[in-house]
């Protein structure tokens, strides 16, 4: 039995192929669009979902909300703010009336599927599914936290084999995720993009702005929480989310234009709201473990991406097991509300844990060669032994290398298989990397790939956690000195434990590197320039490198050099500001 799940019109569109309870094909419209977090319909992503597994129909299809709740939703908040609200009401009937109301119609136009056997599941119960039926656990505590779902914004719940119930919630507007994203407009980045960058520059400050942050928040030791709507307008307004008297509080935004730049107030801003958001995720944790009196903890919602939290979530709770799925946000919804329909509604046994994140696209040879061909890219081709020793060899040597291989990996961690590799004991590659490579901000930090066997020696790391695979644990060094270019500047990395069994290739050319160093870790960055998605496809590496002062592209067996490239693909040199 076939199974689609579809995320879309918000945030991180996807689509997910599940079959007899097993995933087959995951993928976020983005990769294929090339708009970064592409909201629309996945149409791409379907047709490759479609394709991987050979299907030409599906049994059901499923999408990851109720769209007439989330409509009440809506409209009873745009109407009680009346008439501060009129221009998120009619800018939000337009989009409601002209393409989110018609769902049903949509997918049945895209998929063929009885429509009858087209299936809507509560958002939150889809994000608390793509963490619990994913994870190795058969009972566990939920936690589902994010912007805001139909109704549900934060909820607390409990696992059982294939049951989920979600006993306890907070509604919108109450949210931590819009907290969140209002002081990252207000840090001078993109709401629904730039919170990863506020987790960034949050190291750099001191959290002097936590006593006036409760004025804006009323956090609860029972994990509940209250916005006081005083100081938003995110509820009201279609330009900001924040008002004057949020301003009074905090001062002016950060300008975006200042690119690298910020002042010590914006890194204190920022490292306020991230203790404000730890505070509530320890809170919630602690306060689902007292419900459940269950060790283990699954984690949903885009505030599941928050790796910092999650990691003081084991250090300061009871909470013993943790599973965070990789695409924890919307995307991976998509997945859950697959997932929850098999085994819960349908009644199938449970089978399947979510042991690596490789599920997208993957290129033969044959592909790879006609691209390059019809480039007219001159390459040269390697055995696997030799391109493992020649990539360690360079990554050693201080290049810097694009690589693309296997299957694209499902959320917006790069695992290995679309990355940029380099050496984390250079202290300059940080710069490097940053500004010449991914035109970014000076001060975003890198994560490194660490061999399992010497994850707990470098890292205060469990080896053995799941999150510690997909780079959701954010940890403290063992040793500050030793991989600069990977070590946040409060002595933290955010390393993915590479496991021989589900990553073998990338496993040995970390072997490799350590036969040559001592060290089995280096940088490790998703393979994507700045303000575009994680390339896909050989083309999409391609044109990334090209465009930037990487030095070295491997698609698979496939070695591109900087300076076999043809003229008319030379690297141009682009400012930060150029290319955002």
């Amino acid at each position: 039995m076939r199974i689609l799940g579809i995320s879309a019109h918000y945030h991180d569109a996807a689509a997910a192929l599940v079959e007899d309870g097993i995933p087959i094909a995951l993928a976020q419209e983005e990769r294929f669009s090339r708009v970064k977090h592409d909201p629309s319909f996945p149409k791409k992503a379907i047709e490759f979902v479609m394709r991987k597994a050979g299907a030409k129909h599906v049994e059901y299809v499923v999408f990851y909300e109720r769209p007439f709740l989330k409509f009440e939703r809506f409209t009873v908040s745009t109407l009680s703010f009346f008439p501060q609200s009129h221009p998120i009401f009619r800018e939000g009937m337009l989009s409601w009336i002209k393409e989110k109301m018609w769902i049903r119609d949509q997918i049945a136009d895209h998929v063929d599927v009885d429509k009858k056997n087209i299936l809507f599941i509560p958002h939150h119960l889809s994000h608390a599914a793509s963490a619990f039926l994913c994870s190795p656990f058969e009972e566990a505590a939920i936690v589902t936290i994010d912007g805001v779902g139909e109704w549900t914004t934060t909820a607390i719940g409990v696992g059982h084999r294939e049951e989920i119930i979600l006993h306890r919630e907070i509604r919108f507007p109450h949210s931590i995720g819009l907290l969140y994203s209002t002081f990252t407009a207000h840090l001078g980045f993109r709401v629904n993009d730039g919170e990863y960058k506020v987790m960034g520059m949050a190291p750099y400050g001191n959290p002097t702005y936590v006593e006036k942050m409760s004025k804006l928040i009323d956090v609860k030791e029972d994990g509940s929480f209250r916005l006081d709507l005083d100081y938003f307008s995110f509820h009201v307004s279609t330009s900001l989310p924040y008002n004057e008297r949020f301003l009074d509080l905090f001062g002016s935004p950060r300008d975006p234009k200042m690119e690298h730049r910020f002042e010590q107030r914006h890194a204190d801003i920022a490292r306020s709201i991230q203790e404000i958001t730890e505070r509530v995720m320890v809170n919630l944790a602690k306060k689902a473990h007292e419900d459940t009196g269950l060790n283990n903890l699954c984690i949903a919602g885009g505030v599941g991406l928050n790796s910092v939290a999650n990691y003081k979530i084991l250090k300061e709770t009871p909470i013993k097991n943790i599973f965070v799925q990789p695409a924890a946000g919307d995307a991976g919804a998509a997945l859950g509300a697959a997932l929850y329909v098999y085994f819960y509604l349908l009644g199938n046994k449970r089978k399947y844990v979510m042991e690596h994140a490789y599920y997208g696209e993957e290129y033969t040879k044959e592909e790879i060669r006609g691209f390059l061909e019809t480039r007219n890219v001159k390459y040269e081709e390697y055995s696997d032994n030799e391109i493992i020793n020649y990539m360690a060899e360079e990554i050693d040597k201080g290049s810097i290398l694009g690589l693309l291989q296997g299957c694209a990996e499902w959320g917006p961690r790069a695992l290995g298989n679309r990355s940029i590799l380099a050496d984390a004991r250079r202290k300059d590659m940080l710069k490097i990397v940053n500004l010449r490579v991914k035109f970014r901000e000076s001060f975003r930090p890198f994560a490194p790939s660490v061999l399992y066997e010497d994850a707990e020696e470098l890292f205060e790391i469990p080896a053995d956690h799941y999150p510690s695979r997909f780079m959701l644990y954010v940890c403290p060094m063992k040793n500050r000195t030793l991989l600069p270019a990977i070590t946040h500047v409060d002595g933290s990395a955010r390393p993915q434990v590479v496991l021989r069994q589900f990553s073998p290739r990338y496993y040995r050319l970390l072997e490799k590197f350590k036969e040559l160093t001592g060290i089995g870790c280096f940088l490790n960055t998703s393979f994507n320039l700045s303000g575009e998605p994680i390339v896909n496809s050989p083309k999409d590496a391609y044109d990334s490198f090209s465009r930037s002062e990487m030095d070295v592209l491997v698609l698979e067996k496939f070695i591109v050099q900087k300076r076999n490239m043809p003229k008319h693909n030379e690297r141009t040199s682009r400012t930060h500001e150029e290319s955002t």
